[in-house]
């Protein structure tokens, strides 16, 4: 079976998540044979959907299961399509099934879901409960899907996360909105919060609508200002923003020993510098109207996908980059990375963010 590569060496296989974030730079490319190797790769993550609706880890797996992004990334990625396509019924049957599955994902069945440690596309850190990341990818699904009474309900959640509804003790974190901070905190559940900035996270919180207009400049600034303090202490070499900060460190209550070889200070999701988000981020400064910063990130985003750590190619663009010296330590050639440039080049040359512009203006209750 043909599918899509996660990366050209290293990552042979169709992975969903990946596949389906590359799908926004395959669509704005307008290459048919890109659009058709899409459409291939959701044809099979349909026929190997569970009888329940779960969407699997790798496209032509059916006992790959267990991730908590990949249902919601294919409810976007067919929804992106079929608006690509002029398709509104493609896949029709695999998206209620999916729609299904991801309300039983609910614990409070008020729309948030929750998730498993490692589930996401973080398969080295610890997110668990109301996860940030994943519930704006169901806040997305929702704009797309035009199911806004719901999508109304997710926002209003979003700021205060109590599927209960019953007042809490003073040491019980109640929502993902941070009072004191602009951004959204990493996760919230019962009396576990993380406040540490999740980059990927928060542009999708911008680029769906779900953060406000005022609070995505805020949002921006925010991370701006962080980053230049970083680059000051020497913990960012970089222009671009780390997916994660501040890190985790030894000591931290939210540190565990396998992050001694894998999430390392300012590497991988622990505070490493991810070209696919950083895509993302361009795509979100547009979004909050920073025109000029944008071109001025996706020229360094240029920069940062030619570097390879192995292979003799012009562009490598790799996977991920250390933060404190700006060295590729990931694979070479992965998709994601090529397909998100080239979405965050055309949302600097188009002054918008195809796909998500009709989304930020669907009816809703904004926040602060």
């Amino acid at each position: 079976m043909s599918l899509f590569r996660t990366a050209g060496w290293a990552y042979p296989e169709p992975y969903t998540r990946d596949i389906m974030i590359s799908a926004l730079g395959i669509l704005v490319s307008g290459e048919d044979e890109l659009i058709r190797g899409l459409e291939k790769v959701l044809r099979v993550l349909a026929r190997t959907q569970t009888p329940l609706g779960h969407i699997m880890s790798l496209a032509h797996d059916p006992n790959d299961r267990g991730a908590s992004d990949t249902t919601p990334l294919f409810l976007i990625g067919t929804a992106l399509f079929r608006k690509a396509a002029g398709r509104p019924d493609f896949l029709e049957d695999a998206v209620q099934r999916a729609l299904t599955w991801m309300r039983y994902q609910s614990p409070g069945d008020r729309v948030v879901v929750a998730q498993q440690p490692t589930s996401d596309w973080r398969d080295e850190q610890w997110v668990w409960g109301y996860g940030l990341y994943v519930n704006t990818l169901v806040f997305t699904y929702l704009r797309l899907y035009e199911l806004d009474e719901q999508a109304v309900i997710m926002r209003r959640m979003m700021q205060r996360f109590d599927p209960t509804g019953k007042p809490k003790a003073h040491y019980v974190h109640g929502a993902l909105g941070i009072k004191s901070k602009p951004y959204y905190s990493l996760f919230s559940y019962k009396m576990y919060r993380s406040d540490r900035f999740d980059l990927l996270g928060n542009c999708f919180a911008i680029l769906s609508g779900l953060a406000s207009t005022t609070r995505a400049e805020h949002i921006v600034s925010w991370t701006e200002s962080r980053c230049d303090t970083m680059r000051e202490e020497g913990l960012l070499a970089l222009e671009l923003p780390p997916c994660l900060f501040p890190c985790i460190q030894r000591g931290d209550p939210d540190w565990r020993p396998r992050y001694e070889k894998f999430g390392r200070l300012g590497e991988y999701h622990n505070g490493g510098i991810w070209p696919f988000i950083c895509g993302f981020y361009v795509a979100a400064c547009v979004a909050a109207g920073r025109h000029r910063l944008a071109r001025r990130k996706l020229e360094s985003l240029a920069e940062l996908v030619r570097p390879a750590r192995t292979a003799d190619v012009e562009f490598g663009f790799n996977e991920w980059f250390r933060a404190q010296d700006g060295t590729p330590q990931g694979q070479d050639w992965q998709t994601w990375s090529a397909a998100m440039y080239l979405y965050a080049a055309a949302c600097v040359e188009r002054g918008g963010t195809p796909f998500f512009d009709a989304i930020r203006q669907a009816p809703g209750e904004g926040d602060s």
